[in-house]
């Protein structure tokens, strides 16, 4: 298959119909929007939520407990696994390293190393974290898990 034979799915494409083109369309003049009022008119409508000036469900219902969601500690994860593909024996992986090597794009509070995978180098990893499994499976090799 070359790129000039690819077509979407039969059906999944559906043309746009075009509302407020004349009367021999058969959506002309009002365009299905009816006589005056607020959803005929341009910028009409309600906003999401809003229930006639009725107090709207989401006053009604009560608010409870806390979320930790604001401050949370949110690492970039990294796999053993991917470090052993990545990195060659004897090498001291840090922030910096993992950046480069294209392991990590966006640092958060910091990296996390877990033990998905195995590890057959000896490399000296500078992290913010490891899970148990990462750090037993480094030093097992050789290495060494720095905690920064």
């Amino acid at each position: 298959m070359k790129l000039h034979q690819l077509a979407p799915a039969e059906g999944s494409k559906k043309e746009h119909f075009r509302v407020g083109r004349g009367h021999g369309s058969g959506n002309g003049k009002t365009a299905g929007k009816g006589h005056k009022g607020q959803n005929a008119r341009s910028g009409g409508g309600v906003r999401p939520g809003f229930e006639g000036g009725q107090m709207p469900l989401y006053r009604r219902l009560p608010k409870r407990g806390f979320n930790n969601y604001n401050f949370e500690t949110r690492y970039a994860v990294v796999n053993l696994s991917d470090l052993n593909r990545k990195f060659e024996d004897g090498a001291v992986v840090d922030t910096e390293a993992l950046i480069a090597s294209g392991l990590v794009n966006k640092v958060y509070d910091g990296i996390k190393v877990l033990g998905d995978g195995e590890i057959e180098k000896k490399l000296t990893v500078k992290a913010a974290a490891f899970s148990q499994s990462a750090k037993e499976k480094l030093e097992a090799a050789g290495g060494k898990a720095e905690v920064m």
